[in-house]
């Protein structure tokens, strides 16, 4: 099949790109080309900026069979992407987030059945709304796909902080760690997300549907930020601080926490199995974080981290929890 993808060298559309190669279809790309290098040498591009109406719009006529949409994040978006393409694609996969699931959780197991409820989180609402969009149509074929933490070259961190937290680590800093550390977190490999997501290319059951698709792996905050420092060749200091304090120390941290990463989920897989076969991400821990770790040190990761505001807050919090209970005793 014609295949295009609407990005392409994302955390999780790379090895989707490689994967659909390696499988053989015919696949494109559309990006602005800015970062293009290690894709496969099969692949067509149409370069341009996904913002630019007329630019884009040429993929309407190009009769692609599958469009992969990686690059809508609002319902506006969403509509010209409806307005422009039906009548013009076989199958349009929008790239959702398991992030939009409702929040607080009901139950530990999540099914697609859950509705999109996430009060804390801005991007996790637009998601849910740019769904609600395109399922009010019914002239486009669609397949909806929600990943989880999904993760190609970056650190799989509570608050988004991944460099910094291995720079931090590296420094012989603190980490700080919401709660206590025992939450439960589904992380899942790009490299195998991307074979049943290929998968789903012009199958028949997975049109008009609503998939998440996840590792069926789930470690403890603790745990994760261990195997970060393993992969680093050191052992972190944690400091567990609660989520509540985090939150009210910086409010940019409520959508990462009580709109995701505090929950402990387990996401139920069995729906896209059903339609594209079983899969598995059999992966360590230690092997998942490998290779980020390589990306890491290659990037320079030992030096100072560029956002020295942020890490000087970790410093900070670190501190404060560290004392807390100071001169504090217990009567017997």
């Amino acid at each position: 099949m014609k295949i295009l993808f609407v990005g392409g060298t994302g955390q999780i559309s790379f090895d989707c790109v490689h994967e659909a190669v390696r499988v053989g279809h015919d696949v494109w790309v559309f990006n602005r080309g800015n970062s293009n290098a290690g894709l496969p040498e099969d692949v067509s591009t149409i370069k341009g900026d996904f913002a630019d109406d007329a630019v884009y719009g040429q993929i309407a006529e190009a009769g692609f069979d599958v469009i992969c949409q990686f690059r809508v994040f609002t319902p506006e978006q969403m509509r010209r992407d409806v307005t422009l393409l039906t009548g013009h694609v076989g199958q349009y996969i929008f790239i959702s987030s398991a992030s939009a699931y409702q929040k607080p959780i009901p139950h530990y197991v999540i099914t697609e059945e859950l509705p999109l409820r996430n009060p804390f989180s801005a991007y996790s609402q637009n998601k849910a709304d740019c769904e609600m969009v395109l399922q009010s149509q019914h002239a486009m074929p669609y397949t909806i796909v929600r990943p989880s933490h999904t993760s190609r070259t970056k650190f799989t961190t509570a608050m988004g902080e991944g460099a910094i937290a291995a720079s931090r680590m590296l420094r012989g800093k603190p980490i700080v760690v919401p709660g206590d550390g025992t939450s439960l977190w589904t992380i899942t490999r790009s490299l195998d997300f991307a074979p049943p997501f290929v998968k789903l290319f012009g199958k028949e059951a997975a049109l008009n549907q609503a998939f998440h698709l996840t590792s069926d792996n789930a470690y403890d905050w603790n745990h994760i930020y261990a195997a970060i420092g393993q992969s680093l060749g050191v052992e972190p200091n944690l400091v567990h601080v609660p989520t509540d304090t985090l939150v009210k120390v910086n409010s940019d941290w409520e959508a990462a926490l009580l709109g995701d990463k505090t929950c402990s989920v387990i996401f139920d897989n069995s729906k896209i199995k059903s339609v594209v076969g079983e899969f598995s991400c059999n992966a360590s821990l230690d092997d998942f974080m490998a290779p980020l770790a390589a990306c890491f040190l290659a990037a320079g990761g030992a030096d100072v981290p560029a956002d020295k505001a942020l890490d000087a807050l970790f410093d900070s919090i670190a501190a404060e929890q560290e004392m807390v209970g100071e001169g504090l005793r217990v009567e017997s």
